[in-house]
């Protein structure tokens, strides 16, 4: 028998995390922990990665539904699609639990050259929304620390303030040295989204993630068909019910790219799904984090070392929080690393 139960964790930021939905400071995550009564010292742990005002898991209600799971897991887990329908980050949070205690409750959920440090993973290095003065030092310690794509969070300060910053890059490095996103999280206003796109290309961006808000539909394909930046979509892959009306979307709105949340869209077997219809329709992706701590982190990143892609991922998130779980993860040289020399130190959830 799986028995199953839930904590809560609050992760804190080491300096306030700026974007266009505002200013973070602090996060929650809720932990799945479960166990077999025949192995009962072995425990698979599963992060439920919540974004105030972005998950749908996001509800006064999540315990209540945590409770339900944690009653029945193996249960709720056989009706997934229809009972965790409405709770991406819990049917998340609960595959991997299950995949962890099936592989001996040791955070080892997709073996493979990277948890054998034989490989690292490409990341881009994130500069968070702030004051000019901040957001350029950031970018400084990203580039001089080793990375060579840089994602700019964009649409809280000055637009003209954005667009320095960038012409600060591109005066020191070009594209070929250093590519850079940027990521709108939908702050342009559909009447200004052309002509900023067309300023930004100025600077030889990579892509651009939601430029405009999820749900404009007709107005997000004609970006995509006449925008010089090829955009990418994050959040609005977010709520989509069925595989019927995520093809349906893609063929609509037929972005350059699609972002890849795990904690967003339902876990990995969900995640899967989106790549297969991507593929089927010459739409590029990667796999982005969603501020879990290590060990939602980890989990994703074996995960995408298993899907062999050449793109840099979003997956440099590890070190944001001054109590994240200690695991072994490092970043180095622009590249996450599975480091077999550090060791695990899960107390503070069990």
């Amino acid at each position: 028998m799986i028995n199953a139960r839930y904590t809560k964790y609050s992760l804190h930021f080491r300096t306030p995390a700026g974007t266009s939905r505002g200013t973070l400071l602090s996060k929650d995550s809720w932990f799945i922990l479960v166990n077999d009564d025949m192995h009962p010292q072995i425990t698979g742990i599963g992060e439920c990665s919540i974004l105030k005002g972005l998950s749908m898991d996001d509800r006064p209600d999540i315990e209540d539904m945590l409770k339900l799971i944690c009653a029945a897991p193996l249960e709720i887990w056989e009706r997934r699609d229809s009972a965790l329908a409405e709770w991406p980050a819990l049917r998340s949070g609960l595959e991997m639990a299950l995949l962890d205690l099936k592989n001996g409750g040791q955070q080892l959920l997709f073996p493979s050259a990277f948890t054998q440090s034989l490989k690292s993973i490409p990341i881009n290095g994130l500069v968070w929304m702030g004051q000019p003065d901040y957001m350029l030092q950031q970018i400084d310690e990203k580039i001089n620390s080793g990375f060579r794509v840089i994602k700019m969070k964009i649409g809280a300060i000055d637009f003209n303030e954005e667009l320095h910053l960038l012409s600060y890059i591109r005066n020191h490095y070009n594209k070929s040295a250093i590519e850079i996103r940027v990521d709108a999280n939908g702050a342009f206003a559909p009447e200004e989204a052309p002509d900023k796109l067309n300023q930004l290309a100025r600077f030889d961006i990579h892509s651009i993630e939601q430029p405009i808000k999820a749900g404009q539909f007709a107005i997000m394909a004609e970006l995509c068909r006449q925008s010089p930046i090829p955009i990418a979509l994050d959040e609005e892959l977010i709520g989509i019910p069925s595989h019927h009306q995520a093809k349906a979307l893609l063929q609509t709105i037929h972005p350059q790219y699609i972002i890849l949340k795990p904690s967003l869209l339902g876990g990995f077997e969900a995640s899967e799904k989106w790549i297969k219809l991507a593929d089927d329709l010459g739409i590029g992706w990667w796999v982005t984090s969603a501020l879990e701590s290590n060990i939602g982190l980890n989990a994703i990143a074996q995960w995408t070392a298993t899907l062999n892609s050449s793109m840099p991922q979003g997956l440099g998130t590890g070190s944001l929080f001054t109590n994240n779980i200690p695991a072994p993860l490092k970043i180095k040289n622009g590249a996450l690393h599975a480091e077999s020399s550090i060791s695990w130190d899960v107390s503070a959830i069990l």
